[in-house]
């Protein structure tokens, strides 16, 4: 599903007039900031019927340096349902003098496989003029049949951070009993609208549009630059017909592409009451079928026509044991159907998107599926593309965000889980020993729990010994150490937990200055963020996930040295969250406590400087010094 979706992304087409691309025409307030600069770009969407369309682009984008060279490639993408054709191109220099144009012979053809792809009709088109005489200008063209329009092209004028926008225009072309439906993002006009025939028109279009800058915990780029999505009410795709008109007839078009594909071979129906029969309680079952799914499939993406919205049956899971995200959650579906445990299949948006669908705008805007097994007390979620995660847990990748449900009656707004920071900790114990030499050496254990586990359990499941040593060899707050030993536990859980074990040593991490000997007693877990108080925010500040982190260090020193500056303690508590650090001596050890909790939210750029001081002083006591001198004899 995933390539289906990127490949629609770029269904992209249209026509300009001819203009001047000389770069001394841009103006100074359009370049600050920008690595590049769209000069014409229109798309045209002409929807001839529910179940074809043209999509037409022209665009030209002025590459001002080397780090805007990647915009200056043309990709785009093709299968069986939308062709690709007449591209043409044209380089220009500084001075918008015409230098090159594409040859036929010079766009790439390649198969759109990708290493967890085992098949795949989707190919992709590509051209580059490697040229690298900055600034100049490149103009594209090129023509897409579409051959059903369930899921049509998004106008997004900028595309990326530091790109900025001369001139964009989105154009939509539709019979005039067509019921057409858009959802516009930061664009708060009305589309033009017009009517020839029995043709009508919507155009919506920006100018001047400054490049934006990545601001640090800044929203989805979805949030910060204009957008507009579009969808129909009735459509066609492939042999089928639909309505998306609502959730719930969408549902029921979905329902229509997975219907009679949960046929179970009978040797796995076999399994499945060997595996359930003496079990009484439900999770169990549904336990022992997710680690049968785990153990006997594996994900491996398979994109053909309308196999990418349209699972393969388990039949063929069974037989072939492999599948995408959405027959590997057939294939669930029907595992648990024979246990007789009712189960709801889940498409949903993965990943960085943080909300999930858009509530009031119907549309096919997914590129994922899970399960869902409704219970009278507690709703548990299925991953079914990891052979590894826990029954129950959805994480970063699919937990607090919107989804829908397909039942029999069509689709839902469902919530996935929304961790809380209580779900989210990393409880780190460590002790450790400074020597004379300022040598250090330390026994650290952590406890990580839901979300703050993630990166460990890749680690664990995704990364080789070499490579588990060159990232525990970065990942703490020391400017050189080795890791001598590490260990890890697992616990699988509905909130899963790793415990990791790990003895450091760290030569000459304590500074020795004549009689004195200076140290940072926090070891392993400062604030990276430091932010600058006077700088001028623009857009508001997102905290997506709510962790806390309790550090508890137990550091012995030397015998016959004694605390000559002790750290102030500090304590700080306010809407974003909360923060202590403490510093006691007991006779040759010193006790560090640190507690640092972040509530998830959105808040208003107005916010930004108390954030930001909040943020600093996290940073700054994290840093704070130990003195210790020798005693006198």
């Amino acid at each position: 599903m995933k390539s289906f979706l990127i490949a629609l992304f770029f269904l992209i087409g249209g026509y300009c007039s001819a203009q001047d691309y000389a770069v001394s025409l841009i103006s100074d307030s359009i370049k600050q900031n920008a690595d590049a600069v769209k000069r014409s770009d229109e798309l045209k969407v002409i929807i001839r019927s529910p179940s074809s369309a043209i999509v037409r682009r022209r665009y030209a984008i002025t590459i001002l340096n080397e780090a805007g060279a990647d915009e200056a490639v043309y990709e785009n993408y093709y299968n069986k349902m939308q062709s690709l054709e007449n591209i043409s191109g044209q380089l220009y220099d500084a001075a918008g003098r015409q230098i090159k144009s594409v040859k036929k012979k010079d766009i790439s053809d390649y198969s759109a496989n990708d290493e967890s792809s085992l098949m795949t009709d989707s190919r992709m088109k590509r051209h580059n003029f490697y040229y690298s005489v900055y600034p100049y200008t490149v103009e594209y063209e090129d023509e897409q049949q579409l051959d059903g329009i369930f899921f049509l092209p998004a106008w997004q004028p900028a595309g990326g951070n530091r790109i900025s926008v001369e001139q964009s225009r989105f154009i939509v072309e539709a019979p005039e009993d067509f019921a057409l439906r858009y959802k516009q993002n930061v664009f708060t006009a009305e589309p033009l609208t017009g009517k020839s025939g029995n043709k009508k028109t919507y155009t919506w279009e920006v100018k001047n549009l400054r490049a934006f800058e990545a601001e640090a915990y800044d929203p989805a780029e979805s949030e910060i630059t204009p957008s507009v999505y579009i969808a129909p009410s009735q459509f066609g795709f492939g042999d089928y017909k639909g309505d998306m008109s609502s959730w719930l007839s969408l549902g029921k078009f979905i329902n229509e592409l997975n219907k009679g594909r949960q046929q179970l071979p009978e040797n796995v129906k076999q399994d499945v009451r060997r595996l359930t029969e003496k079990l009484t309680d439900p999770r169990e079952k549904i336990n022992v079928l997710y680690d049968y799914l785990q153990k006997n499939t594996r994900y491996i993406s398979v994109q053909m026509g309308i196999g990418s919205w349209q699972p393969f049956d388990a039949n063929y899971v069974a037989t072939k044991k492999y599948g995408d995200c959405k027959a590997l959650s057939n294939y669930m579906i029907s595992l648990l159907t024979e246990a007789g445990i009712t189960a709801n299949y889940v498409i949903i948006t993965s990943g960085e998107n943080r909300k999930g669908l858009n509530e009031d705008f119907p549309s096919p805007y997914f590129n994922h599926a899970i399960v869902c097994v409704p219970g009278n007390k507690d709703t548990l979620w299925l991953e079914c593309t990891s052979q590894t995660v826990s029954a129950g847990y959805m994480g970063n990748h699919t937990g607090n965000r919107k989804a829908l449900l397909i039942d029999a009656a069509g689709g839902h707004i469902v919530q996935t889980p929304v961790y809380k920071a209580s779900d989210n900790l990393q409880i780190r114990r460590t002790d450790a020993v400074i020597n004379e030499q300022g040598g250090l050496s330390a026994k650290v254990y952590t406890h990580f729990t839901g979300q703050q586990q993630d990166q460990v359990h890749s680690l664990i499941h995704g990364a080789d010994e070499k490579q588990k040593l060159r990232y525990l060899n970065r990942t703490l707050s020391l400017p050189t150490y080795t890791v001598e030993k590490y260990e890890y536990k697992e616990t699988k859980g509905m909130i899963p937990v790793v415990d990791e074990y790990l003895s450091i040593t760290s030569p000459n991490y304590a500074i020795i200055t004549g009689q004195r000997l200076f140290l940072t007693p926090n070891f392993f877990n400062r604030s990276s963020s430091k932010l600058p108080v006077d700088e001028k925010r623009k857009q508001g500040i997102e905290f997506p996930l709510s962790f806390i982190d309790v550090d508890s260090l137990h550091i012995s020193i030397p015998a016959n040295y004694e605390p000559e500056a002790m750290p102030k303690t500090v304590n700080i508590k306010n809407e974003y969250g909360s923060y202590s650090i403490s510093f006691t001596v007991k006779g040759n050890t010193i006790d560090v406590l640190r507690k640092n909790e972040l509530n998830r939210g959105l808040f208003p750029k107005s916010k930004y400087p108390e954030i930001a001081e909040y943020f600093n002083s996290i940073y700054r006591a994290d840093r704070s010094k130990i003195v210790l001198v020798k005693k006198n004899n």
